[in-house]
């Protein structure tokens, strides 16, 4: 049973939605829907008016990550688990590298280990709360790399393997957005948009590189069979004007376009990412100086800007918090289901204001007390 504890006024953010994914949609991107539903939802993917959407998704990606000419954006449905199938039929050649540090980053490779066609991947492990770093193997044609793990709050900065020949494919699902990259160090930079995009889940978005996209182009030419719906061949051609094979959720797609303007108006990548940095800044300082609480991820430089585990020393029990923030509508700040710890985890995308976070810690230090 929950405790009933009742948080003052002061220390209630001003809006109680925490959670990794789905994360917190902006009000104002809600509105706007509404003001747009009459001339979009309900009407053809292949009109202009969806297609006008994707290309806002499209160029709006190409501005905001500040690709070199020749990437291209693509679209497709599904999601990130969806994409992992994608890139086993059509952007692996033969072996792949996994850089495995939590559930996530896990199970694209056991995607490739159950894929016949491919040969087994390499994978390198290491244990929950830090990451590995690849090794240039010539037998591997694409490094499988993840920005941010968003099961334990670790990232790792996207490099490309010194001297390595394979693709370097990213996994961004709640990196992209939020985080800093340089687009030169991928070849795929991939992610669903229910993170920093503010939008609803079920569609794939991938940044590609020319590398990836004559990778695509020459397995599609091959006798390798995909099929149509996880095909990137047929995902590149509809992309390349502006909409997906299959129908998409439309309100999905106005809701990453509105998060993407909204991105671009206030400053760009930049500005998204230094907003990040300023709830982490009060997340992590917070459990620095706290007599309980301790940052999961023990290396400062990997500890996640947009996701922040943050471990509980006994005897406070941290679902017993969690259940009193819920009580409380502040909601979804529950530790991985799989990770197994005493640990809250809080989501810090753009979307989400930064003294709100710092609020959340303030609410926190107050039900604590009072559990005591």
């Amino acid at each position: 049973m929950t405790p009933a504890i009742q948080l003052p006024l002061e220390l209630r953010p001003s809006d109680g939605r925490f959670g990794s994914g789905p994360s917190k949609v902006r009000t104002e991107a809600v509105a706007a829907l509404a003001d747009a539903a009459p001339t979009l939802l309900g009407t053809s993917h292949r009109r202009e008016g969806v297609r006008s959407v994707v290309r806002r998704i499209r160029e709006g990606l190409t501005d905001l990550m500040a690709l070199p000419d020749g990437y291209e954006v693509l679209l497709g449905n599904g999601g990130t688990t969806t994409f992992w199938d994608v890139a086993a039929f059509g952007l692996i050649e033969a072996r792949s590298e996994h850089l495995c540090f939590g559930e996530f980053s896990s199970k694209f490779a056991a995607v490739t280990a159950c894929t016949p066609h491919l040969e087994a991947p390499r994978l390198l492990e290491t244990p929950p709360g830090t990451h590995p770093e690849p090794v240039v193997d010539d037998a591997v044609d694409t490094y499988a790399l993840t920005h941010n793990e968003t099961s334990t709050g670790v990232c790792a900065e996207v490099r490309r393997p010194e001297g390595a020949a394979g693709i370097v494919a990213v996994d961004a699902t709640s990196a992209a957005g939020g985080l800093r990259v340089d687009p030169t160090q991928f070849d795929v930079y991939y992610f669903a948009p229910q993170k920093c995009f503010a939008s609803d889940g079920g569609l794939w978005i991938a940044a590609c590189a020319p590398a990836a996209i004559e990778r695509i182009e020459r397995i599609g030419a091959s006798d390798r069979w995909q099929p149509p719906s996880i095909s990137l061949p047929i995902a590149l051609e509809n992309s390349r004007l502006d909409q997906t094979y299959n129908t998409p959720a439309l309100a999905t797609l106005f809701l990453v376009a509105d998060q993407l303007d909204w991105l671009l108006d206030n400053g760009g990548l930049e500005w998204a990412a230094s907003r990040c940095d300023r709830s982490a800044e009060a997340l992590y300082g917070w459990a620095e100086a706290s007599p309980y609480a301790t940052p999961f991820v023990a290396k400062p430089s990997e500890r996640s800007p947009v996701t922040g585990t943050i471990d509980f020393d006994e005897p406070v029990d941290a679902a017993a918090v969690a259940a009193v923030l819920r009580a409380n509508g502040i909601v979804d700040t529950e530790p991985y289901r799989k990770l197994g710890r005493n640990q809250l985890r809080i989501a810090m995308f753009p979307a989400i204001e930064p003294e709100d976070v710092a609020i959340l810690t303030r609410a926190i230090d107050y039900i604590v007390d009072a559990l005591a």
